[in-house]
């Protein structure tokens, strides 16, 4: 290989962030890091505790400079606590509590924990505005359904992320909240003019790029108006056009996860990763499943296809971001005591909870997004007995049986968007008015139960705000 050959394959692996398997990084990666690789993103099963994703950066940095990211929105989507549930409530339940110092400090906690495990660019804070109640992919991550609420919330969370020197990653550009399928799954639509696109979607990335966010993540989504049926991970007019010369930014712009449907079954991922790039993103995170050959495919593809000029600018913005990541000093973390303080402000309570008697939890299970995981959640509820059923198969007699004499609670997941959940709990509440029902995710619907409790969110800190109100 030439001199200019290896300085090319270079520019293109230094646009990737990849991903692998276990807790500890394998010998292509590091192998790739010497080489040039950009970086890599940590998913939960790269995690077992934080002196352990210490050690596994620590190894990753001793073979180049990786951007290390990895997606840590507190609330549902964790993954420095994946296999326990976040300590820290999500944007959710923060956009309810309506205080910007409070979700300042709260970001700033999760930032800290990032620092400290060596983790330099968060992919958060959600910036959405989810005006679809009924979006399977956004919900609870987002501040809310209120544009200017999203905004300053927005603005807040980049900001206590960034005064740890922990690098922001705002997403997903133009906007995903307006979406009604999972772009995991398919390409979804965003179909407003571009008069609603600049007033509802857009405002909140406006003002995370004049509060200074250093990265933005692109959405699979197509926006008819703006990229016709292109999603605007792959298209010029979005990232180019609209993000760089319209809205003036000019730090680093991420791709979404390039392994997701919506790239993958319709241009490929090596395909995707090239397109993407000549359409201004500056680093693609390929996903948690592409291995070592996907890799050196994209790498193939990349370097044989765009043009130099843009890899060397998307190069120089990283570069750019790599010295911020330098400029600070790194903090120690920070004893979370805000986590739990901040669900607390954000549990709602209609009706009035009875003294608990031999208690029989049901938990009604409902299939967690791919974003969010498999991340453990429900109600630690102690001397209480838990099941946890799918609603479409639990026998509402049988429950009611079983909970003869004793108080019965109901924990749900959105509701609103499982008709065999609704359908169960209206069974229940009718047969037992004196039902208690906790929503732990955003609460549209409300049964007529004598108590509900609305947690905004899923985390372990919203299931131990909702146990003080029962237990109080």
């Amino acid at each position: 290989m030439s001199q200019s050959d290896r300085g090319l394959r270079r520019l293109a692996a230094g646009t990737l962030l990849v991903a692998f398997q276990g807790t500890t990084a394998p010998d292509w990666v590091l192998r790739e890091l010497e080489q040039g690789l950009g970086g890599v993103t940590l998913f939960g099963f790269n995690v077992g505790n934080p002196a352990q994703v210490a050690e596994l950066t620590g190894s990753l940095r001793a073979a180049g400079e990786p951007v290390i990211s990895l997606d840590e929105e507190g609330g549902d989507v964790t993954r420095l606590a994946y296999h326990v549930g976040s300590p820290y409530p999500g944007n959710a339940a923060l956009g309810a509590v309506d205080d910007v110092e409070l979700t300042h400090r709260v970001y700033r906690a999760i930032g800290s924990e990032l620092a400290a495990c060596g983790i330099n660019l968060d992919m958060a804070p959600d910036a959405d505005v989810n005006t679809a109640d009924d979006n399977p992919v956004i919900g609870t991550r987002s501040f809310g359904s209120d544009t200017a609420l999203v905004a300053r919330h927005t603005v807040a969370a980049v900001r206590g992320l960034q005064s740890v020197n922990v690098a922001a990653c705002v997403k997903h550009f133009p906007g995903h909240g307006a979406t009604r399928m999972d772009s995991h799954l398919a390409i979804p639509v965003v179909d407003v003019t571009m008069d609603v696109l600049y007033e509802r979607e857009l405002a909140p990335f406006q003002a995370a790029i004049q509060a200074g966010a250093k990265s933005i993540m692109t959405a699979h989504v197509a926006v008819p108006a703006l990229t016709g049926d292109t999603p605007a991970t792959l298209s010029a007019a979005a990232l180019s056009v609209l993000l760089r010369q319209e809205l003036g930014y000019d730090g680093v712009v991420v791709s979404d996860a390039l392994d997701m449907h919506a790239i993958t079954k319709s241009v490929g991922l090596a395909g995707g990763a090239a397109r993407s790039l000549a359409a201004g993103a500056d680093m693609l995170c390929l996903g948690p499943v592409p291995g070592y050959d996907d890799v050196q495919r994209v790498i193939a593809e990349i370097a044989a296809t765009v043009p130099v000029e843009r890899l060397e600018e998307a190069a120089a913005r990283v570069a750019a971001l790599r010295e911020w990541f330098g400029s600070g000093t790194a903090p120690t973390a920070e004893l979370n005591v805000i986590g739990l303080a901040a669900a607390r402000r954000a549990v709602r309570l209609t009706g009035a909870t009875n003294p608990l008697t031999n208690p029989l939890v049901v938990e009604l299970d409902t299939p967690p997004t791919i974003a969010v995981g498999d991340v453990p959640w429900g109600l630690e509820l102690p001397e209480a007995e838990t099941v946890r059923l799918k609603p479409d198969e639990a026998d509402a007699l049988e429950i009611l049986e079983r909970a003869r004499g004793r108080s019965l609670i109901v924990v749900v997941k959105d509701a609103h968007r499982h008709t065999a959940s609704r359908r169960l709990v209206t069974m229940l509440v009718t047969a037992r008015p004196d039902t208690t029902v906790i929503e732990m995710g955003l609460p549209v619907w409300q049964p007529d139960s004598a108590a509900y409790i609305a947690t905004y969110g899923a985390a372990r800190a919203n299931a131990m705000a909702a146990v003080e109100l029962l237990t109080a």
